[in-house]
C-alpha cells in the first residue's frame, strides 16, 4: 500500500528565537537536527520511493537526516535540472529528491524577520491573529493560507499523487503552513477548521493511499 508521509521541518534557529522566518533561508537549530534524526528512527523500516522538499534549506536538511536513518530506502539524490549523471543504471540505484518553491512555507512578507512578541505588542492581539492564523488575511506585503494553498495543492495534485497512485511511498519534507494548506485538502477541513490546526516540527503524519483514498494513520 502507497504511504503519503508529510513531515515539517525539524526547529529552525529562527523559530528558536520566535522570528517570522517565511521564505528566509534559516537552517536547523540543533534541536531541530535531533527532531529530523528521531523521525528518521520512526521511519527507518519504510521504503520511501520519492522525496519531495521546499527550496528552504531547513526542509532539505530534514529530509536527508531523515533518510540517514532509513534502512531500506536507496540513498537519495537531490535532483538538479538538466543533469547529467553518465550512467543509465545509476537512476534506478537512488531515491530522487525534488525541489520546489511551490511547498515553500508561506512569504510572510514585511513580518519576516520580525519577533512574534514584538509584532504582537505593536500592532495588538486580534491582528497578530489574523495575519499568524487566518485562512484569507495576508500580512503586509505577504501570503494568507489560502494563497499558500493556491500553489501548493495544484502542485501536489499534478506532481505528487500520480505517484501515489501508482503505488509509490512519497514523503514531503515542508513547512507549516504549506502542510497545513495541504492537510486541508486531504482532510477536507473548513476554513475554521484549519485556523486552530498546529502541524508539530519533525514528527511525521502519515496517510495510507488505496483506492484513490487518502486515510490518516
Amino acid at each position: 500500500m502507497a504511504k503519503l508521509i508529510l513531515i515539517r521541518h525539524g526547529q529552525s534557529l529562527w523559530n528558536k528565537l520566535n522570528i517570522f522566518t517565511g521564505w528566509v533561508d534559516i537552517p536547523l537549530s540543533e534541536k531541530g537536527i535531533e527532531e529530523a534524526l528521531k523521525a528518521g528512527e520512526d521511519l527507518q523500516e519504510v521504503k520511501i520511493d520519492r522525496i519531495y522538499v521546499s527550496t528552504l534549506s531547513r526542509a532539505l536538511m530534514t529530509g536527508m537526516l531523515v533518510m540517514a536513518k532509513n534502512k531500506v530506502s536507496l540513498a537519495p539524490r537531490v535532483v538538479h535540472p538538466g543533469e547529467n549523471l553518465h550512467n543509465d543504471k545509476i537512476e534506478g540505484m537512488t531515491t530522487p529528491v525534488i525541489r520546489s518553491e511551490a511547498i515553500n512555507e508561506r512569504m510572510y512578507g514585511a513580518l519576516q524577520g520580525c519577533n512574534k512578541d514584538e509584532v504582537k505588542e505593536k500592532h495588538g492581539e486580534d491582528q497578530f491573529k489574523l495575519w499568524r492564523r487566518s485562512y484569507a488575511t495576508a500580512p503586509p506585503e505577504g501570503e494568507s493560507l489560502k494563497m499558500t494553498g493556491e500553489r501548493t495543492i495544484p502542485y501536489f495534485e499534478k506532481e505528487i499523487k500520480p505517484h501515489l497512485l501508482d503505488g509509490k511511498t512519497v514523503m514531503v519534507s515542508a513547512h507549516g503552513n504549506s502542510l497545513r494548506a495541504l492537510i486541508m485538502h486531504l482532510d477536507g477541513l473548513s476554513e475554521e477548521e484549519v485556523c486552530s490546526l498546529e502541524i508539530p516540527t519533525g514528527q511525521p503524519i502519515i496517510y495510507s493511499v488505496e483506492n484513490k483514498t487518502f486515510s490518516k494513520q
